[in-house]
């Protein structure tokens, strides 16, 4: 008996679940319980699948989703296409079919994952995606079964790989932002237009998935506040190394007793804090709970091979259910009704950037205008900066979001100071 998957796409990552089946098939086959077999693989033209077949790759490519859905021998679906559509279309098709499916789509799963996860419940079948956040690192399994008996508090996490290679070398080489990003895409990192990682998009899409596995809650990814590192400058980085802090793009969900925060923002993070050692392409997810405390989780968050394995173990665990004859389970069990959180009960630190004109007292008319929101300053530094101005840059106690959407407002309203920037900082 063989456990026959199709393959929707065979790029970067799906032409690694061939090379593990193969490096790999004495342990495969022993936790699945069962050989796994690549029966076919979709991809966009015939002239594509020649081109795989003169490469060495003797698989049955087809052209046509129906030859996929309609081949009952095939019983895990596999889609590693990417992009919302016609993805999306194809996994609702395959779970309406009554086939497993396992995917790395996060974008897709950020937004329609819901809909996604009841028609697999409809259909009794599991729709598993273990790929879609931190590629190689097995986050989603660990938080919804290590964590059974414990209640998370608060996750962060360095989820966009592209971003933080650019962030590594802004800190450690003195790069410009334009540099770090040139790069970045002459490596293959970024993307010709890299919107969705330098803004912070794709991080935000991680998050709303690690909402559903960390606290249970489904949040709408609209609901997500996300800025990137494209706001970021030179200044910031030399200011905030002097402070003791690097910079870093920080997902961030954290509960309070009205509901749950996120969002994904550039973050001053401590040179103590485990999260700062994390650079260039690599990812972590570090969680606080009631029980273990504090724990993290790092490794590539993307690749052919990460990413593979993790579709992988999502494969291997559909085919031991069907060996053994289970009823199937979500892949995350774990749901309460989604509530965001109030502004108010949402507090950090804050590091405010503001330009002056090179007048005395501009540092004492600042300080009363903050005071005025009750807002104190734990760190000051003045120095240059164009055109004959001021720049003071201050870090602030602990203050909440409406007192952070308070001195914003009151700062652009006052003639005397500019706001060049404004980031999270986070505690030790």
């Amino acid at each position: 008996m063989v456990v026959k998957i199709g393959l929707l796409g065979f790029g970067t990552v799906a032409s690694g679940i061939p090379y593990l089946l193969k490096e790999n098939y004495s342990k495969i086959a022993t936790l699945a319980g069962i050989d796994i077999e690549i029966s076919k693989v979709l991809v966009r033209s015939m002239d594509e699948a020649n081109r795989l077949v003169s490469q060495g790759n003797n698989y049955d490519f087809v052209t046509a989703i129906d030859d996929i859905l309609s081949d009952d021998e095939i019983t895990i679906v596999v889609e590693l296409m990417g992009r919302i559509e016609p993805a999306k279309t194809y996994i609702s098709q395959a779970l309406k079919a009554g086939k497993h499916v396992v995917s790395a789509n996060k974008d897709l799963i950020a937004i329609h994952g819901q809909e996604l996860i009841a028609l697999a419940q409809e259909n009794n079948v599991m729709f598993a995606y273990e790929a879609a956040v931190a590629g190689g690192i097995p986050i989603l399994r660990t938080l919804s079964e290590s964590f059974t008996a414990d209640k998370i508090t608060r996750i962060l996490g360095v989820l966009n790989g592209t971003s933080n290679y650019m962030l590594t070398k802004m800190v450690e080489e003195g790069w410009t932002y334009e540099k770090a990003l040139s790069s970045a895409q002459a490596l293959g990192y970024a993307e010709s237009d890299p919107t969705n990682d330098v803004e912070g998009i794709d991080a935000a899409y991680k998050v709303a998935i690690l909402s559903q596995f960390g606290f249970g809650m489904a949040i709408d990814f609209d609901s997500i506040e996300h800025r990137g590192i494209n706001i970021i400058k030179s200044n910031d980085v030399a200011i905030a190394k002097e402070l003791g802090y690097v910079i870093k793009l920080v997902g961030d969900l954290q509960e309070t007793h009205s509901g749950i925060w996120a969002e994904v923002v550039p973050t001053l993070v401590p040179v103590s804090h485990p999260l700062a050692a994390v650079n260039d392409v690599m990812n972590a997810v570090f969680v606080e709970s009631i029980g273990i405390g504090q724990s993290m989780y790092y490794g590539p968050g993307a690749g052919q091979k990460p990413t593979a394995t993790s579709v992988m173990a999502d494969i291997i665990q559909i085919s031991r259910y069907l060996v053994d004859g289970k009823a199937i389970k979500p892949f995350n069990a774990y749901v309460r009704p989604s509530q965001m959180a109030k502004a108010e009960e949402v507090s950090s630190a804050y590091y405010f950037a503001v330009e002056a004109s090179d007048q005395p007292g501009q540092l004492s008319h600042l300080a009363q205008l903050f005071e005025e929101q009750a807002i104190s300053f734990d760190q000051v530094l003045q120095g240059k900066a164009d055109q004959g101005k001021a720049l003071i840059t201050v870090i602030t106690h602990t203050i909440n979001r409406k007192q952070l959407a308070d001195i914003m407002l009151a700062i652009e309203s006052s003639e005397a100071f500019i706001l060049e920037n404004c980031f999270k900082v986070l505690g030790e």
